[in-house]
């Protein structure tokens, strides 16, 4: 697996690095059964997109299964009820529907969309996949090839070897310390009834997030998510425990062939409920954020020409949180580019940042509507998003207060609570000159 879910929970904090825009009304809705969601109604387009999060993931694989919940989200649309996959695919493709399936380490997401005057029959379609999956064997097969190709491609990437050195250093034995993906091993052995329990593990009511944007009511959806998701179990597996983080410094060196070395570089992070996340969010942005003024982008590449790009998140996953960065060099510079960057670290630590730099991340952050929400489908990933971080309504309207409340004695003090310089560790894939173990 390469190093998107690593950064997925980073992904998602940068996705409110700008608030939504101010005429979105989100609308909490409960159905007739109890089924809580969040809307924005939106009539000027017949057309709806409806999320759907089942919180728990590919830490919900059994042990010795690891890649099942991973399998299983890739099956779920390859045929359902008295449709094959073919059938399946035909009957979508019919009603100009779309329906998308995928997992991380924290949950199994359903992304679909549909026309107003297919809505009846979009959802029954859905239903049936989420209620009646056929896992044919012929489909396990298939699918499961492809997702060990994708492994075998993963064993020769530097991006994926590092991401998979830094799970297992950082996390050890917690599922968050492999690849949700499974090992070539573990995906080979297996079966379709691993499968199968995957399903029921994996997808119940009592771990459901729902969002919905569009050319629907909150009377309508009420009615669509009792028919869509009355049915599912009642209960899925327990969920795992903390994480608990290894957070002892240094670098980890991993020989890989070639010119260039791929670095993971990373510390323990902050809550997402953190009163402090907001000073902590302009301090990474100062820090490693994607802009070519932040600190380790100036030093590290400006000043130097060590990397093309290095940039920092702070990732806040259901059972841990974690500041993470990464960056590629060449060989011989990756020794300079380490030294460089911990001497960021510890300097920002130590003095916090400028009235300049905060003010100038300050725009940043309270700055203009991003392109990511211009369409329904990526508004109701966001509102579940939100949910899941136990955000209210209304915080896209009192967002940027927030930010612009965090003065500068609050970005000094979270950054001598938060930057541990003893505590980064680089994972280096490559042959660095200079670089060895620590």
């Amino acid at each position: 697996m390469n190093i998107r879910n690593l950064w997925r929970a980073a992904a998602l904090m940068l996705a409110f690095a700008t608030p939504l825009h101010a005429e979105i009304n989100i609308q909490p809705v409960t159905s007739p059964g109890g089924i809580k969601a969040w809307l924005v109604e939106d009539h000027g387009i017949p057309f709806t997109a409806l999320e759907i999060r089942f919180k728990g993931g590919t830490s919900l694989d059994a042990p010795g299964k690891r890649g099942a919940v991973n399998l299983m989200t890739a099956l779920i649309e390859e045929g359902a009820g008295d449709l094959d996959s073919q059938g399946f695919a035909a009957a979508r493709d019919g009603l100009a529907a779309s329906f998308q399936f995928s997992s991380d380490q924290d949950g199994v997401s359903v992304s679909s969309h549909f026309l107003t005057e297919n809505r009846d029959q979009a959802l029954a379609l859905l239903h049936d996949a989420l209620t009646k999956p056929r896992f044919d064997q012929v489909a396990v097969d298939r699918v499961r090839e492809q997702v060990l190709s994708g492994l075998r491609a993963d064993a020769k990437d530097p991006g994926a070897i590092a991401a998979n050195l830094e799970r297992a250093r950082s996390f050890g034995s917690h599922p968050y310390g492999s690849d949700g993906s499974g090992s070539i091993e573990s995906v080979t052995a297996l079966s379709r009834d691993d499968v199968v329990q995957a399903f029921k593990d994996a997808i119940a009511r009592d771990r459901i997030t729902v969002a919905a944007a569009g050319d629907i009511s909150a009377a309508e959806l009420g009615v669509v998510l009792d028919k869509l998701l009355a049915d599912l179990p009642a209960k899925g597996a327990p969920l795992p425990g903390p994480a608990t983080l290894q957070t002892k410094g240094g670098i980890t060196v991993q020989p890989f062939p070639g010119p260039q070395s791929m670095i993971i570089f990373g510390q323990g992070g902050m809550k997402f409920d953190d009163p402090d996340y907001f000073a902590a969010s302009l301090l990474n942005e100062i820090l490693g954020g994607g802009r070519f003024s932040a600190r380790l982008m100036t030093e590290v590449r400006e000043k130097r020409g060590l990397t093309y790009g290095v940039s920092t998140g702070l990732a806040a996953y259901d059972h841990a949180e974690v500041l993470v960065g990464q960056f590629q060099a060449s060989n011989e510079k990756v020794a300079e580019a380490i030294k460089v960057i911990r001497e960021e670290w510890a300097k920002i630590a130590k003095d916090g940042v400028t009235a300049d730099e905060l003010a100038n991340a300050k725009t940043y952050m309270t700055g203009a509507y991003p392109l990511r929400f211009d369409g329904n489908d990526t508004i109701a990933s966001i509102l579940v998003g939100m949910q899941d971080l136990g955000l209210p309504p209304d915080y896209p309207k009192t967002r940027n207060a927030r930010v612009d409340a965090v003065t500068l004695e609050d970005v000094k003090r979270v950054a001598a609570r938060l930057i541990k310089p003893d505590d980064l560790h680089f994972i280096v894939v490559g042959q660095p000159t200079g670089v060895a173990n620590e």
